[in-house]
This record gives C-alpha cells, sequence and structure tokens, in this order.
C-alpha cells in the first residue's frame, strides 16, 4: 500500500511529472532510433534503451551500424544523467514518504 501511496503523490508533484516526461522521451527517443538504424522490434529496442541507460548492459544486444554505434555514443552521454536523476528522485522520494509515515 506504501508503494502505491508514493506512486500516487510522485505524480501529483510537478516537478516529478516533469522528471518522468523527460525520462520517458529520452527512453522513446532511443527506441525510435535502434528502431529504425539498427532494424530491433520495438520492444528490443525499448529493451535496449533502458538496459543501457540503466548501466545495467547486459550484452545480448549491440548497436551492429555505424550510425547506431555513434548514436548509442551520444545516447548515454545525453541520458545517462536524466535517467540516473529519475531514479535517485524516486528513491528519495520513496525515502521520504516512508519516513513520514512512521513518524
Amino acid at each position: 500500500m506504501l508503494f502505491f501511496r508514493t506512486v500516487i503523490s510522485f505524480i501529483k508533484d510537478k516537478e516529478y511529472r516533469d522528471l518522468l516526461f523527460t525520462t520517458m522521451v529520452i527512453l522513446g527517443m532511443g527506441s525510435v532510433v535502434y528502431h529504425f538504424l539498427e532494424g530491433w522490434s520495438w520492444v528490443d529496442s525499448l529493451y535496449f534503451s533502458v538496459i543501457t541507460l540503466t548501466t545495467i548492459g547486459y550484452g545480448d544486444f549491440s548497436p551492429q551500424t555505424d550510425a547506431g554505434k555513434l548514436f548509442t555514443i551520444f545516447y548515454i552521454v545525453i541520458g545517462l544523467g536524466i535517467i540516473l536523476s529519475f531514479i535517485n528522485t524516486i528513491y528519495s522520494h520513496y525515502q521520504n514518504v516512508k519516513t513520514k509515515r512512521k513518524s
């Protein structure tokens, strides 16, 4: 139940919504580019975008075209900070809600 309350309070805050929107745009942009440059399915393109920007990097997919490789360099530099900021913000928000609930 705490998780759902945290998500709802997260979505109600404009700054958090803006960060969520920016994150979705970055992941969407990567998915579109990989879909067309590499010829991957939409799911594979989204999967690669998330795995790359969260620095997990399983290695089961990698760009094969020069354009895909160049885009990946640009994509990591731009997107990494945004994704990590998003993850950190969610964690901090969850901790704040959890702390307020205990007091």
